[in-house]
């Protein structure tokens, strides 16, 4: 049996129905797993849902709609996935929200609020409410959807840095306190990739020009190349990572002026 396969896995994926989550829960689909399609919207989570369920040929693909800054959303998120499937074997935080781009100087405090609550609270609600059954069953994995954002400043996305670094650590607190029970919690920290959320990024000829300057292969990523390494640390191919954040940026944060010889 391959290290990738999700055959009979469940799998909570938040802000999934575009994006680097509909990627990624169309190739836990792909790989054998029943997946929850999560985000604000009823329409656009049926319409995913219904468009994996016709690639795969199957019904392994669900809709449950909810807005991750509402506490009782995420409650009924979670019962509703383990009413579905019974159990939650792996939990994906990929909703994530960025209203402002600019000085931190000039961002208005009830923006930098909603950052924290939708990138880092939301994402540990989600963990409580998943890790009981995971602890009793000595088994689980959770991957949280960090950014390169997390190690590195920048002049224009500060706040979202901040939260994103705060994701890191929520794994790496879940692996130093449950690792024992056989709970993996890792974050994946992609650099730009060629989504709606970093459209404002990769629109942005200067940004663009920037980003390709400092990154080796010369290009921005693609949602799959996400869902791949998602792939991994939900199967067996990743049982001993833990506490770890992946980078997935083309070689971005390891390039130095590479602009200067090309």
């Amino acid at each position: 049996m391959s290290l990738f396969n999700l055959k009979n896995k469940s799998i909570l994926i938040t802000g999934s129905s575009r994006g680097i989550g509909r990627s990624i829960a169309h190739q836990c689909a792909v790989h054998g797993a029943n997946v929850i399609i999560s985000s604000r919207k009823e329409d656009v989570c049926m319409i995913t849902a219904k468009e994996i369920n016709n690639d795969i040929g199957s019904e392994v693909a669900f809709s449950i709609p909810a807005n991750i800054s509402d506490e009782t959303q995420l409650n009924e998120l979670v019962i509703k996935t383990r009413e579905l499937f019974g159990k939650i074997d792996v939990l994906i935080c990929n909703a994530a929200t960025n209203p402002f781009m600019g000085s931190m100087l000039d961002m208005p405090s009830e923006k930098f609020d909603k950052v924290m609550n939708n990138n880092i609270k939301s994402n540990q609600i989600l963990c409580n409410l998943v890790l009981p059954e995971m602890i009793e069953r000595e088994d689980g994995s959770i991957i949280i959807i960090s950014s390169i954002a997390a190690i590195k400043g920048s002049p224009i996305l500060g706040a979202y840095n901040i939260s994103k670094a705060a994701d890191v650590m929520i794994v790496k607190n879940i692996a130093a306190e449950f690792g024992h029970k056989n709970i993996r919690a890792n974050s994946i920290a992609p650099g730009l990739i060629k989504t709606d959320f970093a459209k404002a990024l990769w629109e942005n000829p200067e940004i663009l020009k920037s980003v390709l300057g400092s990154t080796p292969m010369q290009r921005i990523g693609e949602p799959d190349e996400i869902a791949g390494v998602a792939v991994m640390l939900a199967s067996d191919a990743g049982n001993y990572i833990n506490g770890q954040t992946i980078v997935v940026d083309g070689g971005t944060t390891i390039a130095w002026l590479n602009f200067l010889i090309h």
